[in-house]
C-alpha cells in the first residue's frame, strides 16, 4: 500500500481549516484538530485524518452541530452529566474531561457521563489530559453497533474502547487504550485499503461462522468481542463492551446498544432511539486523594521498571508497558512526518476540493 509522509503542521493547518469551513469557531477547530491528529501522531491511523471525511458527511447530514452549546445538565460535587448538543465528539469530550478534572481538584475524584455527542477520536487522548494534574484519567465511549455478543449473530454493541492513563515519576506514564473487541473497525478499514484478509478471530460472517474477510461487515457479518469466541474468553470482551455501553450511554441518557447512532452518514438512524446521540464516560482521580503523589509515582516507576525487566519469551526483545509503542511512534512521526495511505490522501484531496482547502 502506497503512503505519503506529511509534516504534522501541514495536516494540522488543513484539518483546522476544514473544521473552520464547517462552521467551528477558532477554539473548537483547534481542539478538534489537536484531538483528531493525536491519533495519527500516536500511530492509531484508523482514528485520525482518515476519519475527517466521515465527520464532514455527518455535518452535511445535519447530524453534527458545529456551534454547540455544550453544558452541564446535572451535577453533584463529584459527578456531572454533560449534554454535547450534537457537537463534534472531538470537542465535547475534552470539555467533559476538563469538568471531571475540575471536580477532582475540588473533592478528590470527578466522574462525568456525556449524552448527545458524536465520535470522539481516540480515548487515550482524553484520559491523558489528567496526567499533568497528577491524576489518573479514564475515558470510554459507546459506538456504532458492529459487534455481536457471544453466541449471537446480531450486531448489538460498538467497539466501545477503554483508556486509562496513570502518571509515573521518571518513567513515562502508563497509558492503556484499547477496544473491547478483538480488533477495532478502523483496522478492518486499513486491511480493506490493502486488499488483505483479517487474522482469524476478528470477525464472523452473517451466519456466525469464523471468517477472515475484511469486508465481512459490509456483508452483514459482525466484529467479535475481545477473545473472539467463548473458548477464548469472548464472554469477557462482551462484558467489558457492555460495561462501557452502560456507563457511557445508559447512565447519561445517550442511545445505547443497537440504537447507538452509526458513524457512516449514509446509514439511517435506528428507529425508536431511547436516548440522545452517542455517550461517553470520563473519570479523573487525584493521586493525593489516596496517597502522596510523589510516593505513588516513585512506586509506579518501580512497577514499570520491574515489568520492563521481566524475562521476554523466545523471539521477543523485551516486555512492553502500555503506551510504549504509541509514545515511540509519536517521537518518530513528529520528527520525520506522518505516513498517510494514498487512498486516505485521495479522500482528503476530495474533502479539500469540496471545502476549498489545499492539502
Amino acid at each position: 500500500m502506497q503512503e505519503r509522509l506529511f509534516p504534522y503542521h501541514q495536516l494540522y493547518t488543513f484539518t483546522y481549516t476544514v473544521f473552520i469551513k464547517m462552521g467551528c469557531n477558532a477554539t473548537d477547530a483547534a481542539t478538534a484538530t489537536k484531538t483528531l491528529l493525536s491519533a495519527d501522531a500516536r500511530g492509531i491511523d484508523s482514528h485520525g485524518v482518515a476519519r475527517l471525511s466521515g465527520y464532514l458527511r455527518l455535518w452535511e447530514a445535519k447530524r453534527i452541530n458545529t456551534t454547540p452549546n455544550i453544558k452541564i445538565v446535572h451535577e453533584t460535587p463529584s459527578t456531572a452529566v454533560v449534554d454535547g448538543d450534537a457537537g463534534l465528539g472531538l470537542v465535547v469530550a475534552p470539555f467533559a474531561m476538563e469538568v471531571a478534572i475540575d471536580k477532582a481538584k475540588q473533592v478528590g475524584t470527578g466522574w462525568v457521563s456525556v449524552k448527545n455527542s458524536n465520535h470522539f477520536g481516540i480515548a487515550g487522548c482524553h484520559a491523558m489530559m489528567a496526567l499533568e494534574h497528577d491524576m489518573i484519567g479514564i475515558a470510554m465511549t459507546n459506538a456504532s453497533a458492529l459487534v455481536a455478543p457471544t453466541f449471537s449473530i446480531e450486531k448489538m454493541l460498538g467497539t466501545n474502547p477503554i483508556a486509562v492513563a496513570i502518571p509515573a515519576g521518571k518513567q513515562p506514564p502508563f497509558v492503556a487504550d484499547f477496544a473491547t473487541t478483538t480488533a477495532a473497525n478502523g483496522k478492518l478499514e486499513i486491511l480493506q485499503r490493502k486488499n488483505a484478509d483479517t487474522p482469524l478471530g476478528w470477525v464472523q460472517d452473517k451466519d456466525g461462522n469464523p471468517t477472515t474477510d475484511a469486508n465481512a461487515l459490509k456483508k452483514q457479518g459482525a466484529l467479535l468481542p475481545l477473545g473472539s469466541d467463548r473458548e477464548h474468553g469472548s464472554h469477557k470482551g462482551y462484558a467489558l463492551g457492555s460495561i462501557v455501553d452502560i456507563f457511557s450511554a445508559v447512565l447519561s441518557g445517550a442511545s445505547y446498544g443497537p440504537w447507538a447512532p452509526p458513524f457512516p452518514a449514509y446509514i439511517a438512524m435506528p428507529a425508536n432511539m431511547p436516548g440522545e446521540g452517542l455517550g461517553h464516560f470520563f473519570g479523573a482521580m487525584r493521586i493525593d486523594a489516596f496517597r502522596p503523589a510523589e510516593d505513588f509515582k516513585q512506586h509506579m516507576d518501580n512497577w514499570i521498571g520491574r515489568f520492563r525487566q521481566a524475562k521476554p519469551a523466545p523471539g521477543h526483545e523485551k516486555v512492553l508497558i502500555p503506551g510504549d509503542p504509541e509514545r515511540e511512534i509519536e517521537a518518530i512521526r513528529m520528527k520525520e512526518g506522518i505516513p498517510i495511505a494514498q487512498s486516505v490522501v485521495d479522500d482528503l484531496m476530495a474533502v479539500g476540493e469540496m471545502m476549498g482547502v489545499v492539502l
